[in-house]
Formats: C-alpha cells, structure tokens, sequence
C-alpha cells in the first residue's frame, strides 16, 4: 500500500462512516509517519480503521470497502473495519497520533498511531509478520529501543509476557 492509498481509504471510510475522523490502528498506520516507508512494510493490502466519533459504524466501513468488495477488486487494497480493541496498546496511545489530513483525504481526518506505539502493538501480538515488522523498522531506523521500552512498560500486560516482548525487541536491536 502507498500514502495515497491510505488517503483513499481514509476519504472513503470516513464519507461511508459520515466521520470526520478515522482512526488507522494496524501496519498501514507507518504511512502516517513515514509515507516512504520501506516498501517491507507496505506489503500489506489491507488498513485496519475506525470512525473515531461512530465507531459502531466499522460494519459500514468493512462492508462496504472491505475486503473482496467491488472497492478491494477495483483498486487492490481495502479497509477492514474494526474497533479500539483490535490492537493492544501503550497508555496514552491516543494523545500521541500522527495526523493525515490533505486534499486526497478532501480534509477528512486520518489519525494513525504513533510508529512507536505501533510496534509495541505488533511486537505484543507476536505473529511471524509481525515480528517481521519490527525487524524492518529496527533495521529502517524508524524506532529507538529506548522508546519501544518505555511504551510496553506503559502496556497493560502480565509480567511473563512483558517480559517476553522485551526479550524480543532487545534480541531484534
């Protein structure tokens, strides 16, 4: 996915939603931040999203410009509709996001998560993917150590997995 994908996909779901604001909670939210990430971490089609002020309205987003809809078959990528509870996630996660907003969203509002937030979150999920993820951020210089350190001790998680995605991020430093 590019940058202008994820614009696409913001404009759509928040026209569908009639939200000003969508929230990008998943992988695609690095285009946030980086709208040249390496191209690793852009294989994905797909861009996890909510309405921010309807977010009972994600059944709308996710039917309408999901995955195998005439949207996904037209243009090769697709949002999935979901809720906060899709990622777990650092506290404050909300005061920290990285604002798309332009005339390819025709001004509608994308808040994506912070990169750093974003890797606790994939580094707590643990798929081979994700770990993956971190790996090509760590290499792409997009996340410090320290940082990541700080967000996941900020992470409501037991002590055995906190320690567990620690591990993880120090073996990929």
């Amino acid at each position: 996915m590019k940058r202008t994908d994820l614009e696409h996909i913001i404009r759509a779901a928040a026209e569908i939603a009639d939200d000003t604001v969508i929230i990008v909670i998943a992988s695609q939210a690095i285009l946030g931040s980086f709208p040249n990430a390496p191209e690793i971490l852009l294989i994905s089609m797909e861009a996890d999203v909510y309405p921010k002020n309807h977010p009972e309205r994600s059944d709308l987003i996710d039917g309408s410009i999901g995955e195998l809809s005439p949207f996904h078959d037209e243009f090769g990528y697709y949002a999935r509709g979901v809720d906060e509870t899709t990622a777990i996630l650092p506290d404050g996660w909300k005061d920290r996001f990285v604002l798309v907003r332009n005339e390819n969203t025709r001004g509608h509002s994308g808040w994506c998560l912070d990169p750093h937030d974003l890797v606790v979150a994939k580094c707590i999920a643990g798929r081979e993917k994700d770990v993956i993820f971190l790996e090509c951020a760590v290499k792409g210089r997009l996340v410090s150590r320290e940082t990541l350190h700080t967000r996941l001790a900020k992470t409501t998680l037991d002590d055995q997995r906190c320690n567990q995605v620690k591990a993880r991020i120090d073996r990929t430093f």
